[in-house]
This record gives C-alpha cells, structure tokens and sequence, in this order.
C-alpha cells in the first residue's frame, strides 16, 4: 500500500513495471509521449518493465495497492 499526499508530483520518468489498483482519491498518470490518465477508485493499470516510461501526479492524494 502507498499513500501519496496532496500535491505528490513523481520526480523522475519511471520505466519500472507496475500494477496499480486505486483505493482511495485519485491519482494521474502522464505518459513520456504526453497521454495523460486518471485513476479513481476501483480502477487499476499495468505497465510493464522498460514500456513507457511514466511519472504520476495527485492533486487530492491517493492510496494506492502497488505490485511491483
């Protein structure tokens, strides 16, 4: 489990392969190509490793069940 506090801001591209299940607020995940998407609760996403590197954002804050 994660918990990224209001205003987290990822401070690097991640190429690291993850699965992600949004448990609590909302979490936005912006692609090196510029693609932008929003988890809410309940929603999940994978990311396999050197595939797209990626950097997440929340402005609310977000709790998250991470698998890497």
């Amino acid at each position: 489990m994660i918990e990224y506090t209001p205003g987290y801001l990822a401070d690097h591209w991640c190429t690291k392969g993850h699965i992600l299940l949004c448990v609590e607020g909302e979490l936005h995940t912006e692609l090196e190509d510029g693609r932008t998407f929003t988890l809410r609760p309940g929603m999940s996403y994978q990311v396999g490793d050197g595939a797209e590197p990626h950097r997440s954002y929340t402005k609310m804050g977000a709790k998250l069940f991470v698998v890497d």
